[in-house]
């Protein structure tokens, strides 16, 4: 949403994140490199642009191959430091983002959280060996000299097309993709013709350097619970609260509409910390419901609402994946750079 009246302070607001950037680009602020190769996943905008699911992504592919981790801030985590991910952390340690490739994966990747990036990068590198590491969110954060970096843009609100703070949703200028190696537009439509996609990529306008491709999240085929899970296909049978702490819950109310017309949504911000009352009208939204019914969330919320036990037994999260078009080519290209660095 553009706010014009506000475009006077974005002015304001592009001569500082403007300097800044070019006191980076000159040398005059520190920028750390490391030897061990750097993927960062970022976006220009502010709100929720796919970058979960492409950290998860790569994390899943490059750990197939190379000894790897993922370094997040853990925002919205209740403690500060460094912090490893293992079977005694919860999202109040390590936030819902960390908490929630550590339900999926386990160990099969190191996953930790600082909010200082440079001596986290370099503790988790060192600590644990590793032969790649993934930035989450740290496009802005450039303290860090990221070896890669993957720009995410949404489909539905392209960098090219917003403003910067506070009249549009923009962190620094349009000029900041000019930085990145590859820029993934996300969220796009099953049907993308390639008409559109022309269109987008004439607006991006890469450099001879950067590549361009188009991805869409993959729902899971079943809903999982506590030691259960339930087919798509089951959800018409069922009044559903729908429960969202993202934020941006657009493309999963479409997707839920394709199995069920009989949903209540409650919204609550990005990385919301539910308290006792949140606990207590969601309970209240769900008795308003019909006999059969359940709770169905976010992968991310499930680890913070299955904390409480008078939900623990009722709700449901819906897995995503990232789907990459031309995803051979993607996948070769983030080999090659962890293989030459």
């Amino acid at each position: 949403m553009k706010r014009w009246y506000l475009y006077p302070f974005s002015l304001a607001y592009h001569m500082v994140t403007g300097i800044r950037n070019t006191m980076y680009d000159l040398g005059i602020f520190k920028s750390t490199k490391f030897r061990t190769p750097i993927i960062n996943v970022g976006n220009l905008s502010v709100g929720g642009s796919g970058k979960s699911p492409m950290v998860m992504y790569l994390a899943q592919f490059l750990s197939k191959h190379y000894r790897t981790g993922v370094l997040s801030r853990g925002y919205g985590r209740l403690t500060k430091g460094y912090e490893v991910t293992n079977y005694d952390s919860n999202y109040k340690i390590v936030g819902d983002e960390a908490m929630q490739l550590f339900e999926r994966f386990k160990n099969r990747f190191v996953i930790a959280v600082s909010e200082e990036r440079v001596p986290g990068a370099k503790k988790v590198i060192e600590d644990m060996d590793l032969e790649a590491l993934i930035l989450d969110d740290a496009m802005q954060h450039r303290a860090i000299k990221a070896g890669f970096n993957i720009l995410m843009t949404d489909f539905n609100d392209p960098f090219f097309k917003d403003y910067l703070l506070p009249a549009g949703d923009l962190r620094e200028s349009r000029a900041g993709a000019k930085r990145a190696d590859i820029i993934m537009v996300s969220k796009c439509p099953d049907e993308l013709t390639e008409e559109t996609k022309r269109y987008y990529i004439s607006r991006i306008r890469p450099s001879h350097n950067q590549k361009v491709f188009f991805s869409s999240i993959g729902y899971d085929e079943n809903v999982y619970g506590k030691d259960k899970m339930l087919p798509d296909n089951n959800l018409n049978y069922y009044d559903i609260l729908l429960i969202t702490g993202i934020a941006n819950p657009k493309p999963l109310l479409e997707h839920l509409a394709k199995f069920s017309k009989r949903v209540t949504h409650l919204k609550f911000r990005d990385h919301h910390n539910f308290t006792d009352d949140d606990i207590k009208k969601i309970l209240a939204e769900y008795k308003k419901l019909g006999e059969y019914k359940l709770i169905l969330t976010t992968e991310k919320d499930y680890v913070r609402l299955k904390t409480f036990d008078y939900l623990r037994e009722i709700v449901y999260y819906w897995p995503i994946n990232v789907v990459i078009d031309k995803k051979e080519e993607f996948n070769q290209i983030i080999l090659d750079y962890v293989r030459k660095n």
